[in-house]
């Protein structure tokens, strides 16, 4: 039993030795401050493809690795914050923006909850409306009936 006992407590303590967790074995160096200021900037607006909630400063995914050394490298070769965006858009779409541009096709997506908070304070103002005007017959009726 007890050998048993230590054969699992073995296999759980090397199941952590295989996880994969996306380590900087390089870690990215900046030429000036305003460069690592502009660098954390940028990719806290930009979404990792992975983790989808996360930024690409906070995710310890690969590819979040990966991207934030594009980002970096497309820094380098002069490029805007606008150009770097649109190059990682036209890669991996529109998810990787925190806020999506206003165009028609994301309408929705900016206007669909203000419509519909809209539309449940209507249904709410229209079943009060109703409720008022059932209730309040109802109760004119049943003060005639009562005697004093």
């Amino acid at each position: 039993m007890r050998a048993l006992l230590l054969a699992f407590a073995l296999v759980l303590s090397s199941g952590a030795a295989f996880a994969q967790v996306a380590t900087d074995a390089n870690p990215l160096t900046f030429n000036s401050p305003a460069e690592e200021k502009r660098f954390h900037a940028l990719v806290s607006e930009l979404r990792c493809v992975m983790c989808q909630n996360q930024s690409l400063a906070d995710s310890n995914a690969q590819i979040a690795v990966d991207l934030r050394r594009e980002v970096l490298e497309l820094m380098r070769q002069g490029k805007n914050d606008a150009q770097i965006k649109d190059f990682l858009v036209a890669r991996y779409g529109e998810f990787v923006l925190y806020r999506p541009q206003v165009e028609s096709k994301t309408w929705l997506l900016w206007f669909g909850p203000a419509v519909v908070l809209l539309g449940g304070g209507l249904i709410v103002i229209g079943a009060v409306r109703r409720r008022s005007r059932g209730a309040a017959p109802a109760a004119d009726e049943r003060n005639e009936e009562q005697e004093w």
